[in-house]
């Protein structure tokens, strides 16, 4: 019958067997030491980066003349990219040239029509300060500070000032002549206002040759007459001739 012998008393019997395996393999180490050696290399490989490999560039998109930024550079671009561009600078220097000369016709318009001396509508608000400050107008229309001036009539009342019929011509010597009409409204009345200026080439402001009001049923009005002014300063006659 085979004896029965508890664990501790194995490990006794078998501790000199497994001292002397250790001494004939000296060189030898314990499974736990390699186990634990075997973890660190292979930590340690595992946090060494792996070279990356640069990604080649997107392709770029194909230059148009809708698309065009000026990104790319030009001699990046094919002849068909350059062709591209061009027409679309070609065409952006245009509309900024358009835009310059429409922009200086209207800002000549607006001096030479509104805020210029000599014109349309500074002789018209002139013309119309004028009629106001004449007794005789005030006597057939009513009060200066009521009367009210406007150009040509129109379907539409609210339109009624918007445009004074107006003519501008030069004479063979030289001199300018801007006629114009309008129509004035006070309480008493309305009239026709007639203006005629004269500018000759020496001078350098518009001068009243007739600045005249028609009042229906009454005489016409004189507020400016250039030729009573020159009938006034040619000498009498005596015995039907001027003698200075």
């Amino acid at each position: 019958m085979a004896a029965i012998h508890k664990p501790t008393e194995v490990i006794q019997l078998l501790r000199p067997a497994i001292k002397a395996q250790r001494m004939s393999r000296p060189d030898a180490r314990p499974s736990r030491v390699a186990f634990s050696t075997c973890r660190i290399t292979q930590a340690t490989h595992s946090s060494t980066p792996s070279p990356i490999t640069p990604s080649a560039p997107p392709p770029r998109r194909r230059v148009t003349v809708t698309n065009d930024t000026g990104s790319v550079r030009w001699s990046e671009l094919s002849p068909a990219e350059k062709a591209a561009r061009t027409t679309q600078q070609s065409f952006n220097f245009v509309v900024v040239i358009t835009g310059l000369v429409l922009g200086g016709g209207v800002c000549y318009y607006l001096f030479t029509d509104v805020f210029s001396p000599s014109s349309k509508t500074a002789q018209f608000n002139r013309a119309t300060t004028r009629i106001r400050q004449s007794s005789e107008v005030q006597a057939l229309l009513g009060e200066g500070s009521q009367i009210s001036a406007f150009g040509e009539p129109s379907w539409s009342r609210l339109a009624r000032n918007r445009y004074i019929s107006h003519t501008l011509d030069t004479d063979q010597w030289g001199t300018e002549h801007m006629r114009f009409r309008f129509y004035v409204e006070g309480p008493l009345g309305q009239g026709v206002v007639h203006v005629h200026l004269t500018k000759r080439p020496s001078q350098n402001n518009f001068e009243y040759h007739t600045l005249a009001v028609d009042v229906k049923g009454h005489q016409r009005v004189y507020v400016e007459n250039a030729e009573e002014k020159k009938e006034s300063k040619i000498a009498p006659k005596i015995f039907g001739a001027r003698w200075w």
